[in-house]
């Protein structure tokens, strides 16, 4: 089995919301039409773990979700060119981690969340996950 890696996925809450995910059990994320976010979601594997965003509305991070099912094809696409991943959720955080507080924070400053702000499935790396997670417990 591969190492595990770490993933940051990001959807706006009005159109799927960490409660839709957790309504659901298990999600597939789709939808997603950039180059580097369909790498980033190849390169997943199950029993990654992701850190679920709330874009647009909120801007934090709610909770830690898992992959359950890896490089599957997006079902919203027709062309059959643009991957997708099913996701699990983990566990809700009581204290979400805002980008305000990860921008605040110098050890993210290089975190694909701060340099690729508009990428919606960013890689995390190990020490970052370690470091936000350590954030949220307040």
């Amino acid at each position: 089995m591969a190492n595990k890696q770490y993933w940051l996925i990001k959807s706006e809450p009005f159109k799927y919301s960490w409660d839709d995910l957790v309504a659901e059990q298990e999600g597939t994320w789709d939808g997603v039409r950039n180059h580097t976010a369909k790498n980033n979601l190849k390169a997943m594997n199950v029993g990654d773990e992701c850190f679920f965003y709330h874009s647009r509305e909120g801007l934090e991070i709610v909770g830690i979700c898992a992959v359950s099912v890896a490089n599957i094809l997006d079902p919203t696409d027709q062309t059959g060119k643009w991957a997708a991943v099913k996701v699990k959720p983990k566990v809700k955080w009581d204290n979400p981690v805002s980008l305000k507080q990860i921008k605040a924070e110098p050890k993210l400053e290089d975190c694909d969340l701060v340099r690729l702000s508009r990428l919606s499935v960013a890689s995390i790396k190990p020490a970052e996950w370690k470091l936000i997670c350590r954030m949220a417990e307040g």
